[in-house]
């Protein structure tokens, strides 16, 4: 998949797609039914398959406190959308221009001038330019002024539920991980380089792989029976703790794996953790050792629960 960082990145004879334009967050069904529209359209007309992002978020950069958790940070939305098999992924800031920007500039300036789409497929919400002032009908008629085509696709709904990042959302902070892979097309998962820690795992006896979460908030938290890709040619099975480490006075919230029945070094390395299930919340021990003594059964319960869970 092409990245294209800024407009100026885009040569002329590289311009004209078909795009498809939002946050795009969790990549989740509904978004997978925008790009296979993407994607389909395309083929027919021979041009790029086009998604066109903002980070931060435009909800991040007007109220970076109040921003719902993100499902995915910018290196795990590349690579859904790579494997759901887009072209080209524009990545551009989300700033002060960008927040004034009116529906007309944002037509001109990105749409056309900027990316030359050829044609534009969008949801039923989508809206668009300063205050959310486009909505799909002026967007329409710019499209015959500009001679672009737009196509609206509807919701996609399983089980009388909307299909949105928000719905995921609320199923990951009640830790419904099961609800939200069905929303998803796949189990929620993280992804990360892991970091260099205070190596005190080790010390009590469980070593970990530390991620850190590169966000300002995540949609879960506790202690969790997880799923570890990047390590060998299948999953390995672990425990998990995703919060502040309260026992240890931990400030920055971090995703600490513990992979059973492995020992080597993997600092640097790229793995993604998929959730399985929640245990238990985080908790602040009064010591060390009643600390270690609840991990062992964490440990015991989440390989107990793995055992009966196939490999999805």
């Amino acid at each position: 998949m092409e990245l294209v960082r800024g407009l100026q990145d885009i040569p002329n004879a590289a311009r004209g797609c078909v795009l498809t334009v939002g946050n795009y967050d969790g990549v989740h069904l509904g978004h997978q039914q925008m790009i296979r529209a993407v994607k389909r359209r395309a083929g027919e007309i021979r041009a790029p398959a086009a998604v066109l992002v903002f980070e931060p978020s435009s909800k991040e950069f007007i109220d970076p406190e109040g921003a719902p958790a993100r499902l995915t940070r910018w290196r795990e939305k590349y690579t859904a959308l790579a494997a759901a098999g887009v072209d080209r992924l524009v990545t551009l800031r989300f700033n002060e221009h960008m927040r004034a920007m009116s529906p007309e500039s944002f037509v001109d300036e990105l749409l056309v001038e900027g990316l030359g789409a050829r044609h534009v497929v969008v949801g039923d919400d989508f809206r668009y330019g300063c205050q959310a002032g486009g909505n799909i009908d002026s967007l329409r008629a710019a499209g015959r002024a500009q001679g672009f085509g737009v196509e609206q696709i509807e919701p996609f709904v399983i089980d009388g539920v909307r299909v949105s990042s928000t719905a995921v959302r609320e199923r990951l902070e009640r830790a419904d991980y099961a609800a939200a892979a069905r929303l998803l097309g796949r189990r929620y998962r993280m992804i990360g380089h892991v970091a260099h820690g205070r190596e005190l795992g080790r010390a009590l006896g469980f070593p970990t792989a530390n991620l850190h979460l590169m966000r300002r908030r995540s949609p879960t938290w506790g202690i969790l029976a997880v799923r570890v890709h990047g390590i060998g040619p299948a999953p390995r099975d672990g425990v998990a703790s995703l919060g502040t480490r309260p026992t240890v006075d931990g400030t920055e919230p971090l995703l600490e794996v513990h992979v059973f029945d492995f020992d080597g070094n993997l600092y640097g390395r790229l793995i993604e953790v998929e959730f399985i299930a929640k245990l238990r919340d985080e908790v602040k021990f009064e010591s060390l050792d009643a600390l270690v003594a609840q991990m062992n059964l964490d440990a015991a319960q989440a390989r107990e629960i793995l055992s009966k869970v196939d490999g999805g």
